[in-house]
């Protein structure tokens, strides 16, 4: 198997990967192992098909990259992206939460979950408010 067959081969792998993952660096890695397999078609030799792989990626990686990120996230809410979308939201208590730790589900989700300072200790069952989100671990106060 040529070198130009093993890029391509590897290009249409990380294209495929990319639908996983949805960062687009494997679709850049990708972009790179096309071109370099597609160098290496014309001019043959493996250190050329690395070079070109190498500076192609690079270029993709921090050239175009940050303006696909860019126009895909335009008009979205940052407050209503990741762990700020949890803020306010209802939980259900599924192990006791003190101000030590616990458990809660949130959405569906189990997370790691504290009482907010002060607050008395949350039995399972009991619905609960998420205050805020330190790290991995919800600060939730109990609903009344």
């Amino acid at each position: 198997m040529t070198a130009a067959v093993i890029w391509l081969i590897v290009g249409g792998l990380l294209v495929v990967a990319e639908l996983l993952s949805g960062e687009f660096v494997l679709l850049m890695l990708g972009g790179g192992a096309l071109a370099a397999g597609g160098v290496s078609l014309l001019v043959g030799g493996p250190l050329v098909g690395g070079v070109v792989f190498a500076v192609v990626s690079v270029l993709l990686l921090f050239a175009v990259r940050p303006a696909l990120r860019k126009r895909l996230d335009r008009g979205l809410d940052p407050a209503l992206m990741h762990h700020h979308a949890l803020l306010g939201s209802t939980a259900i208590v599924v192990a006791r939460v003190d101000e030590h730790g616990g458990r809660v589900k949130i959405g569906g989700d189990l997370w790691s979950a504290r009482a907010s300072d002060g607050h008395a200790a949350i039995e399972p069952g009991a619905r609960v408010t998420v205050l805020s989100i330190s790290g991995a671990t919800a600060v939730v106060v109990a609903q009344d």
